[in-house]
């Protein structure tokens, strides 16, 4: 994420210079910062589901309790699976090896700029199963 958040910093500020000072925009780093932008996005997505600090809809999970909140997390969670081994992984797989377009600037397959899906779906399953095993040691050892 840091190499990515500074190539997107040189890269754009590079971007702007040439747009604004050379009045010739460089075509290669419009579209090298649109990919690293998707990329840096979904593996920060990913990070963000390690951390717990993904966009969350929490309106009846706050306010539920007991057996009820313990239901709607596993449900949540089963919800979370499914989606991100359904749309990320299986899908992302499905569209990188179907992708057969090339960039126009940069020659690079869409395959490549394609793969992230699947990467990041896989990094977020990690994440929610360290998440599990988290919680399980921590109610193992007395914690709540």
């Amino acid at each position: 994420m840091a190499l990515a958040m500074f190539l997107l910093l040189a890269f754009g500020t590079w971007q702007i210079f040439s747009r604004w000072i050379l009045r010739n925009p460089s075509t290669f780093t419009d579209e090298f910062l649109r990919y690293v932008l998707i990329w840096a996005s979904m593996i920060g997505s990913a990070y963000c589901f390690y951390k717990d600090k993904h966009l969350a809809l929490d309106l009846f999970t706050r306010k539920a309790t007991g057996k009820v909140k313990i239901a709607m997390n596993i449900f949540i969670e089963i919800c979370i699976v499914f989606f991100v081994c359904y749309v990320f992984i299986f899908g992302g797989f499905k569209l990188a090896n179907n992708a057969t377009n090339m960039s126009a600037v940069m020659h690079i397959p869409f395959k490549i700029l394609y793969s992230i899906f699947p990467v990041s779906g896989i990094f977020i399953i990690a994440a929610r199963i360290l998440k599990y095993i988290q919680m399980f040691l921590d109610r193992k050892g007395g914690k709540k």
